[in-house]
C-alpha cells in the first residue's frame, strides 16, 4: 500500500509543479490545463504514468484490467505508456472519421461544444475489463461516451483515470457509478 501512496504523491507533486493554466483557450472563459511542460519532464511524466497505472491495479498491486482505452488526443499520450506499465493493450478512441475500420460512434457534449468519437468494433472483446484514461475530467461527456462505446463492444469499463479533475464541473455526476481516480482535483 505504501508504494501506491508514494506513486500517487509523486504524481500529484509533478502535476502541481509542471501543469500550467492558459486562460481563455480554446475560447474565452475556459482555463486550459497545459500538460506540455509535464510531458517534457521525464521524471514528472514517469511519475504521472505510474500514478495513473495505480487505477488499473488492486490494493496488492495486481493488474485488474485487460485494456487501457485512451481518448483523443491528450489521452493517447498518457494511456499508451500506462498500458505498457500495466502490461496490457492500448485502444484509442478517436474523433469521427479517423479510424479506418468498422466503428461504434457516440456524440457527446463538452464544456465548449459537442463532438463525436469512435471506437473500432473489434478492438475489445466481450468481458474484457477496461480502464478509461484521459487528461482532464471536466463535464464528463467524453468519458461517458467512451464508456458507452466500450459497453457496445461487450467489454466492461471498470474505472476512469485522469490527471486532473475539475471539481467545479459535473464530471463525476455525468460518469455515474464509474469509479474515478484523479491525480489532482482543482
Amino acid at each position: 500500500m505504501s508504494s501506491r501512496v508514494d506513486a500517487l504523491s509523486r504524481a500529484s507533486e509533478a502535476l502541481q509543479r509542471l501543469v500550467r493554466d492558459i486562460p481563455d483557450f480554446p475560447e474565452p472563459g475556459v482555463v486550459f490545463k497545459d500538460i506540455t511542460p509535464l510531458l517534457a519532464d521525464p521524471d514528472g511524466f514517469a511519475a504521472v504514468v505510474e500514478g495513473l497505472a495505480q487505477a488499473g491495479r488492486d490494493a496488492d498491486g495486481a493488474v485488474v484490467v485487460d485494456k487501457v482505452v485512451g481518448m483523443e488526443a491528450r489521452g493517447f499520450i498518457l494511456a499508451a505508456p500506462v498500458a505498457l506499465a500495466l502490461g496490457v493493450g492500448f485502444v484509442p478512441v478517436r474523433k469521427a472519421g479517423k479510424l479506418p475500420h468498422d466503428t461504434h460512434q457516440a456524440t457527446y457534449d463538452l464544456e465548449y461544444g459537442s463532438a463525436v468519437i469512435e471506437l473500432h468494433r473489434d478492438s475489445l472483446q466481450a468481458g474484457e475489463r477496461v480502464l478509461l484514461l484521459d487528461d482532464v475530467l471536466a463535464t464528463g461527456g467524453t468519458a461517458r461516451a467512451a464508456a458507452d462505446l466500450v459497453g457496445r463492444c461487450g467489454a466492461v469499463p471498470v474505472g476512469l483515470a485522469v490527471l486532473i479533475e475539475l471539481g467545479f464541473l459535473p464530471g463525476r455526476a455525468t460518469v455515474g457509478d464509474l469509479p474515478v481516480s484523479a491525480l489532482l482535483t482543482v
